[in-house]
C-alpha cells in the first residue's frame, strides 16, 4: 500500500508490535474511552446497532472527561459508535467540547445516509445539530478538513486532545477514483478500492500533521495510531499471515496495527514487543498528560515504557468473554487459551494479488474451518512466541497448562456482566426526527 505519511510517523516513532483490540469496534472504542474491559460493562457481544436503546454505562468516566480536569480542550471528529439513543450517551455529554461526525457504525461516505431494514436517514452532526450541507463530501476529506480547522482555531495556551476516528477503512467500500487508480495492478476490485481508501486516509493524516507543523505544534504533539479490530476479508481487508478475521478471537481479529509518535516518545525508530491492550490507552494517555487514573480500571499505563524504555507492565490480558457466543480467551505471557468457538472464518485467508485475478475472497471463507469443525475442538492452546499464526493447537500436549489458564480465565468470568444487547426499538426510526438518526428516544 502507498502510505508515505503513516510510514514516516510509524518509523519515526515506536511501533507496538503486540497491540491488541477487541474483535469489533464498539467494544474497542469502549475500551479506549473507559479503560475497562468491555465484558465488565456489558458491551462485549457485538457493536451497538442504530436502533438499539443502549450505550456505554453513564457511570463510567470517559478519557476526555479525565483530560478536561487537566485543563485540556477536547474535540472529536469522525465515528462515534458508543451509543446515541439518549443525549447523555453522546459526545458533548461525555467530555468533548465539540463533535463533527456520525453516531452509528457505518454509512455512505458521500451522502452520510444509513439504512437499517425499512429505517433510513442521514447520520451527520456538528455538535448536537444535524448537518445537511455536506452531502457529496467524502467523509475522509470532511473529517480531515474539520481536524485541520480545530488545530488552526485552537488557543495554544491550553493543551489540546483530539480524538479522530476516521470512517475509513470500513464498508461500504467507496473512494474517489484517483485513489483506486493508484492500484490498477490489483485485479480484485474490492482489494483495489480498499487500498485506495487507505491511501486517502494516509493523505488525510498528512494534512493533519501539516496543519500541526504550520502552527508550530507538531513537535509538541503525541500522536497515537491504532485500529479498532482486525480486517474484514469479505470487504477488501486482509490479516494474512495471521489467522481469522474481524469478529473472531483469532489473532487476525484482535492483533492490531498501532504506533506512537512525537512528544515524549523515547527511542524513536524502534519496535516494542510488550503486550499492549486497548484498555491501556486510557491510563497511558492520561499519564502522558501528567495525570493519574483510578486503580479500578483494567488498563495499565505504558508511558514509562514508551517514554523511558522501561519494560512494559502488562503480562496478561483477556481477549473477550461473551456469554451469548459462549466463547472467551486469555493471554498469559506467550500462551493463549481459547474456550468455545473462536468465530469464523477460522482459517488463513491469502490476500488477493495482481496475479490472483478474479478469485473472490468468498471462496476462501471458512476453507480451513471445516477441518476444525469435524474435530469438534472447543479448547485451543497456542504458544504465540513460536507460533504467532496459530497453526498448532497444544491443548492435548499441555493439559496442566490448559487447566491453569482456564482457572485464571474463570476468575475473570466472575467479573463479567451479561451482555447489554437489547432488541431494536422502532422509536429510533429517523422518520420520527425529520430524516436524521437522532438521540432522544430511550
Amino acid at each position: 500500500m502507498i502510505t508515505p505519511n503513516l510510514d514516516k510517523l510509524a518509523h519515526g516513532g515506536v511501533i507496538l508490535n503486540h497491540s491488541y483490540v477487541q474483535p469489533v469496534c464498539s467494544p474497542s472504542r469502549t475500551a479506549f474511552m473507559t479503560g475497562y474491559y468491555p465484558f465488565r460493562v456489558g458491551l462485549q457481544h457485538s457493536v451497538i446497532w442504530p436502533l438499539q436503546p443502549h450505550g456505554v454505562q453513564l457511570n463510567k468516566t470517559f478519557l476526555p472527561q479525565e483530560l478536561k480536569r487537566l485543563g485540556y480542550a477536547t474535540h472529536v471528529v469522525g465515528k462515534w459508535h458508543l451509543g446515541f439513543c439518549k443525549w447523555a450517551y453522546t459526545p458533548l455529554e461525555r467530555g468533548f467540547d465539540s463533535f463533527l461526525g456520525y453516531y452509528t457504525g457505518s454509512e455512505d461516505y458521500y451522502t452520510h445516509e444509513r439504512t437499517v431494514g425499512k429505517c433510513h436517514g442521514i447520520d451527520l452532526r456538528f455538535n448536537n445539530s444535524s448537518l445537511k450541507t455536506e452531502n457529496s463530501t467524502y467523509s475522509t476529506h470532511l473529517f480531515a478538513r474539520r481536524a485541520v480547522d480545530v488545530i488552526n482555531e485552537h488557543d495554544t495556551s491550553r493543551p489540546l486532545f483530539m480524538y479522530l476516528p476516521f470512517q475509513a477503512v470500513h464498508s461500504p467500500l467507496q473512494v474517489p477514483a484517483k485513489y483506486s487508480r493508484m492500484y490498477e495492478h490489483i485485479r480484485d476490485h474490492q482489494r483495489r478500492k480498499y487500498c485506495g481508501m487507505v491511501s486517502a486516509l494516509d493523505e488525510a493524516v498528512g494534512n493533519v500533521t501539516a496543519a500541526l507543523k504550520r502552527r508550530g505544534q507538531l513537535e509538541n504533539t503525541l500522536i497515537v495510531f491504532t485500529t479498532d479490530n482486525g480486517g474484514q476479508t469479505k470487504s477488501g481487508g486482509n490479516n494474512y499471515p495471521l489467522r481469522g478475521n474481524k469478529a473472531t478471537l483469532w489473532e487476525g481479529g484482535t492483533r492490531g496495527v498501532s504506533f506512537v509518535h512525537g512528544a515524549g516518545v523515547g527511542n524513536p525508530g524502534s519496535v516494542r514487543s510488550d503486550l499492549f491492550h486497548a484498555v491501556d490507552w486510557f491510563p497511558t494517555i492520561v499519564a502522558a498528560a501528567q495525570g493519574k487514573t483510578s486503580s479500578a480500571i483494567d488498563g495499565l499505563s505504558h508511558w514509562a515504557s514508551l517514554s523511558k524504555g522501561k519494560p512494559g507492565p502488562r503480562h496478561e490480558f483477556v481477549y473477550n468473554i461473551d456469554q451469548i457466543k459462549g466463547n472467551s480467551a486469555i493471554r498469559l505471557g506467550q500462551y493463549k487459551l481459547i474456550e468455545g468457538p473462536p468465530g469464523e472464518p477460522s482459517g488463513w485467508i491469502f490476500p488477493p494479488t495482481s496475479w490472483s485475478g478474479g478469485k473472490h475472497i468468498d471462496r476462501l471463507w471458512g476453507s480451513e474451518s471445516a477441518i476444525m469443525d469435524r474435530q469438534n475442538v472447543s479448547v485451543y492452546l497456542f504458544n504465540l512466541e513460536f507460533d504467532p499464526n496459530e497453526h498448532y493447537n497444544l491443548a492435548d500436549v499441555y493439559p496442566e497448562l490448559v487447566a491453569s489458564l482456564s482457572q485464571r480465565l474463570a476468575e475473570y468470568h466472575k467479573q463479567a456482566v451479561w451482555p447489554d444487547f437489547p432488541p431494536d426499538d422502532s422509536r429510533g426510526d429517523p422518520a420520527h426526527f425529520k430524516g436524521f438518526w437522532s438521540p432522544g428516544w430511550c
